[in-house]
């Protein structure tokens, strides 16, 4: 479990990130929702340890090593002459010597297969989609076998189909592996779909906190996001939010 106790974040004058407190459980998927500009990167790299950040975070009742957390930023848009393959290896930066270890190749590309990229393996990264980038950069994540997994938007340049395959495959790693997962997420449906639990920021502080069920309200909507919606529940039991109308400011 990673533990967040009164997490604060200010840039200058302004107090970005306002007490944020939690209980992460390993093991599942914990979906990081709210307006842009709310703060939901800012909770991610601060739990990174990529910027400054007050409060105290425990993992299992320990300080957090930095080594045990791996960190998918928003942005995956810079070119590199690397491959893939040779991306993906860096996820494990510290195994690596003059001479490439043939089960550490093995394991990149058992992990490539599983998410249906052999093709790519030699490809260098300047010569990939968007959203081909942001699959790379994910496994290098996974690749890490990180004890925390952060995710800022990693769905965002993929098309459906693999929005589903992304996400699926997310909460599985997570409940095989027992690991923490949050992933800052803009489809609200979606975040209902595959999390087991969601985090609501708004202003810089937690607003909600729950099931997706508890936190995924009509008035949820509302309040945070100025916007009329519908939640409803599908055939198949998921939730699923129906946009209206924008509210005024």
């Amino acid at each position: 479990m990673l533990q967040i106790e009164d997490m604060r974040v200010s840039y200058g004058s302004a107090e970005i990130l306002r007490g944020i407190s939690a209980a992460l459980p390993a093991g599942g998927l914990t979906a990081l929702i709210g307006p842009n500009g709310t703060g939901k990167s800012t909770l991610l790299k601060a739990v990174a340890g990529l910027i400054p950040a007050s409060g105290r975070m425990m993992l299992n009742g320990a300080k957090v090593n930095p080594g045990s957390v791996a960190y998918m930023p928003q942005d995956t848009s810079q070119k590199s002459a690397l491959t893939v393959l040779e991306v993906i290896l860096l996820g494990r930066v510290n195994a690596l010597a003059l001479r490439l270890d043939p089960a550490l190749v093995d394991q990149a590309a058992t992990l490539l297969a599983a998410f249906n990229l052999e093709d790519l393996r030699e490809r260098t990264l300047d010569r990939l989609s968007g959203g081909q980038r942001q699959m790379v950069f994910l496994l290098q994540s996974l690749f890490r076998r990180p004890e925390v997994l952060l995710l800022d938007e990693p769905t965002a340049a993929l098309d459906l189909k693999h929005q589903l395959f992304v996400l699926d495959t997310i909460r599985d790693y997570c409940r095989k592996y027992g690991i923490v997962a949050v992933a800052a997420v803009h489809d609200l449906t979606l975040a209902a779909r595959f999390a087991d639990r969601i985090l609501c920021l708004n202003g810089g502080r937690l607003h909600a906190d729950g099931s997706p069920d508890e936190v995924l309200t009509s008035d949820m909507i509302r309040s945070v996001y100025r916007v009329e919606a519908e939640v409803l529940r599908s055939g198949a039991g998921h939730l699923s939010v129906i946009p209206l109308s924008a509210r005024a400011a």
